[in-house]
């Protein structure tokens, strides 16, 4: 008798739950819908919505050509200027481009070249080795997709205990697995650390969410934590899981941000199915500081440094520079 019950009421919900149509207007509206009662950061990326809906659904009409009402509905998307939002369909996927944010500020055939040479250290996915006369650490992570072993963490701050300071050097890291920004971390925390907060959006207004949860970092093994001077490299390249890392560095003493204020990215981003059968995503979740800052349009560096000519004319990386001077005390 369950499974008849369950199986009548789904059909009646078959039955009588009425079809959602599948032209170009209504698929215009329902995308519209979706994002304005649960995109994450109307009030921070300062959007009007409604208005967004004035300037793209002028240019929507039923029968128009799927490639043309991509386009539209596509360039809507990225009026949220967020790498986190995508329209997907069989012919093409749209996206904004993070890089567009600001300079790249790193050119890392140059840093091969003058600072680490040939035969720099590849340990997992970090390439590293001693730099400015053997006093500092440089360890290049270049993406937060590439996985590491404890173990690698390790042998990276054995070999660099004796130094005066570590570089990280995540400039154009465009982010990747969350759970290893936290493995990363308890490498860098001694004690239990909250690093920030988060909070999921709850209800159709621009500002219902959730309560607040606190985000923490437990240390590894204490007595192996690398707690002098640490120089974290970023710049607008720096996205997503870079930027969480970045904030977390706010609540941590030892660390501090060089270079250009990162991507941001710090939604988790969620998406569904549209009437036509496109698939759409964005950000629903938002991750503040401790005293309640949103940094979603990028976590600003403690020392702003951009790449000068001038500077790489002589053999200098000015963002290196930058950090070396902090942690040389020049």
């Amino acid at each position: 008798m369950l499974i008849l019950l369950v199986f009548v009421s789904s059909c009646e919900q078959i039955i009588f739950t009425p079809a959602i149509s599948s032209d170009a207007e209504s698929t215009f509206d329902y995308l519209w819908d979706k994002v304005n009662e649960q995109y994450a950061f109307f009030d921070v990326k300062e959007i009007n919505w409604d208005n967004i809906y004035t300037q793209y659904s002028s240019s929507v009409y039923n029968d128009m050509p799927d490639d043309s009402l991509f386009f539209v509905m596509g360039s809507m998307l990225n009026e949220l200027k967020d790498g986190h939002v995508n329209l997907s369909s069989e012919f093409n996927v749209s996206r904004f481009d993070i890089t567009l944010l600001g300079p790249k500020n790193i050119d890392y055939r140059f840093i091969k070249d003058n600072y680490l040479g040939t035969d720099y250290y590849m340990t997992g996915p970090f390439a590293h080795d001693f730099i400015a006369g053997n006093q500092i650490g440089y360890i290049r992570y270049s993406s937060f997709m590439s996985g590491f072993s404890d173990d690698n963490i390790l042998y990276m701050l054995d070999r660099y205990e004796q130094t005066q300071g570590l570089i990280i050097d995540m400039r154009q890291n465009g982010g990747g697995i969350i759970s290893n920004v936290y493995q990363l971390l308890s490498h860098l925390t001694v004690s239990d650390t909250v690093l920030y907060t988060s909070n999921i959006k709850s209800g159709p207004d621009h500002n219902d969410f959730s309560d607040l949860m606190s985000l923490y970092s437990s240390p590894y093994d204490s007595s192996l934590t690398y707690t002098k001077p640490i120089a974290v490299l970023i710049d607008r390249g720096s996205y997503s899981s870079t930027s969480m890392f970045s904030l977390a560095t706010l609540s941590l003493d030892n660390i501090f941000l060089v270079g250009d204020t990162t991507g941001g990215g710090l939604g988790m981003p969620n998406g569904g199915q549209l009437p036509n059968g496109w698939t759409y995503r964005f950000s629903i979740t938002r991750t503040l500081t401790n005293d309640g800052i949103n940094y979603e349009n990028g976590i600003p560096p403690d020392i702003y440094a951009i790449l000068k000519p001038s500077d790489m004319a002589l053999g200098y990386d000015t963002v290196i520079e930058a950090a070396l001077d902090t942690l040389l005390g020049r």
